[in-house]
């Protein structure tokens, strides 16, 4: 891997210091705070202590009250509505939580979930599918915001149709009854970030509410903050909410019954469920079934709610759990198949986007695997999996570089393509691979120089070894959940020694104890077993970049740093 820069982060410490004094914590927290845009006393607070009360008037989204109006009217005259999901988290997450607001509103409700080898989203053949099951409105989410096609097969068969999705718009929206999602143009919702799920869930407020119902909304935002944090959305502003009351009300619980066999399947039945938990935990197992079988699997599974169906539930999260060890194995191979080629092919390697295909490769994982070459070589990558001349791919990339405005560039070339800045999924016929990967990467020689891809390692802020307290453990704590729009604090210490280890752990980590100015602490370093004989070599003095955690072994609670680089002391 590449070794990062790293770039500390400057801050107002006057605006820090004044916040500090305002909210009584901890002067780390204040600066972190105001690094991220919340130096306003009030502001700040909102952010630290999230409420339910703070989410948006759902019917501030365009269409709302058109999408609300004709559902309602259709449980009253008891026509059949299906929700049309998507194959991934966000989209299992965002089917479940309205399909049970619609049957607890008495609707006659089904959902329809295609797997991934039917493509992506809205298809025109899907929707005559549910036609012919006698649906009459067909609800979307997290998908159809650019189905133009499906939207006017859909008014061929006069079924009425609601697009709910937050994926980037088209230049033209679909012709549906109602489209709802932040980011149109014309929408003047203050929350652009929502997951998928985070719109079904607007939805879902909308229709309780309407239905003097409030009091459902916790029971729903458990759920969506799955699907939340597995689509890696901006944890601020509403989803921060989402997040973070959810997190706390999946550790609390009660459960019903399909959520409860997930959580003791996933090890963590009685433990604190934080995001990680639920990105590497819960998020893979739901994913597998999209991934490597059915997604009915997984949303059969969160929409039990019965104590009958405990068997049942009990079953279906096994299945999910050997669903999940396949992807794991599947994965591996494709991810070392697809290094070998980056590293040993220059009209692949030497590029800025690194476009790499096999054939037959699981499409369930190639996204996976397409994340895992950005993080090994810092480059955009687009892994395809070529089946019957039609490559179909998945793109992931670096915050330099528009990888959903590249596709748009090379949109001649292409038989479908969508998605957001960072992750896109892409179809073409396999012959036009090698034009394809001319194109992306002239876009991107456009745009990217040598210094775009250096790996950047943000340092929030210095602190010495002296500094780490526990008010200021605590107030790091308070921050959380951490992920994209609110990454884990990373401090930098200078000169630190290894006085213990370091030593492997199971063959791929590092574990031992740093002291620096008297002080000892424990840390880990994942997945940096090659760094071993160099830490070895300049354990007297090094610099350090590391998160905090507070962990309990034995009973005993402890903080332990989390390395996120190390390097020779300067």
């Amino acid at each position: 891997m590449i070794p990062p820069r790293w770039e500390l982060q400057p801050a107002d410490e006057s605006a820090a210091g004044a916040l500090a004094s305002a909210l009584k914590i901890e002067p780390p927290v204040a600066r972190l705070l105001c690094q991220r845009g919340l130096g306003d006393p009030e502001e700040a607070f909102r952010f630290l202590h999230p409420s339910l009360d703070h989410l948006h008037d759902p019917m501030a989204l365009a269409d709302m009250r058109v999408a609300v109006d004709r559902i309602m009217g259709a449980i009253a005259r008891k026509e059949r509505i299906a929700v049309h999901g998507d194959y991934d988290v966000d989209g299992v997450t965002s089917t479940v939580i309205l399909r049970r607001a619609l049957e607890l509103l008495g609707a006659s409700v089904v959902h329809y979930i295609p797997e991934r080898r039917d493509g992506y989203g809205l298809q025109p053949a899907g929707l005559e599918r549910l036609h012919a099951e006698g649906v009459s409105l067909v609800v979307s989410v997290d998908c159809g915001i650019r189905e133009n096609e499906a939207a006017r097969r859909a008014a061929e068969l006069g079924v009425d149709l609601i697009i709910t999705d937050h994926h980037e718009p088209d230049a033209e929206l679909p012709k549906a009854l109602a489209v709802i999602n932040p980011k149109r143009r014309d929408c003047g919702y203050p929350d652009k970030n929502l997951a998928g799920v985070g719109v079904a869930l607007k939805l879902v407020q909308a229709l309780g509410t309407r239905a003097e119902r409030e009091r459902w909304l916790p029971g729903f935002v458990k759920i969506a903050a799955i699907g939340t944090l597995a689509d890696v959305v901006p944890l601020v502003g509403e989803n921060r909410v989402i997040a973070k009351i959810g997190l706390d009300l999946l550790t609390r619980g009660p459960h019903k019954i399909g959520l409860r066999a997930l959580i003791d399947v996933a090890g963590l039945a009685g433990k604190t469920i934080d995001a990680y938990h639920v990105s590497f935990m819960i998020a893979p197992r739901v994913n597998a079934a999209g991934r490597m079988s059915t997604p009915d699997i997984a949303t059969r599974l969160l929409l039990a709610s019965d104590e009958s169906m405990a068997e049942e539930a009990r079953a279906l999260a096994t299945e999910l759990d050997g669903e999940n060890v396949r992807r794991r194995e599947e994965e591996a191979g494709i991810v070392a198949a697809a290094k070998k080629i980056v590293q040993t092919d220059p009209d692949i390697g030497a590029r800025s986007v690194l476009v790499v295909a096999g054939e037959l490769w699981h499409r369930g994982v190639i996204g996976i695997v397409a994340s895992k070459l950005v993080e090994a070589f810092h480059r955009p990558a687009i892994v395809l999996s070529v089946e019957d001349g039609v490559a179909h791919g998945s793109c992931r990339s670096i915050p330099r570089f528009d990888i959903l405005g590249a596709l748009e560039r090379c949109a001649p070339m292409l038989m479908r393509f969508g998605g957001h800045k960072r992750a896109a999924g892409v179809t073409l016929e396999a012959d036009r691979l090698k034009e394809f990967r001319a194109a992306v990467n002239g876009v991107a020689d456009e745009t990217l120089g040598p210094d775009d891809l250096i790996p950047r390692l943000s340092i929030d802020d210095a602190l010495g070894f002296r500094g780490i307290t526990s008010g200021v453990v605590s107030g790091m704590a308070s921050l959380a959940p951490f992920g994209a729009g609110n990454p884990r604090p990373v401090f930098a210490a200078r000169k630190v020694e290894i006085v213990d280890g370091p030593r492997m752990l199971k063959e791929r980590h590092l574990k031992m104890a740093l002291k620096q100015d008297g002080r000892v602490f424990r840390a880990i370093a994942w997945r940096a077993a090659e760094r071993h004989d160099y830490l070895v070599e300049h354990r007297a003095a090094l610099d350090v970049a590391f998160s905090l955690e507070q962990n309990q072994f034995n009973g005993e609670t402890y903080v332990e740093l989390t390395l996120a680089d190390l390097k020779s002391a300067t």
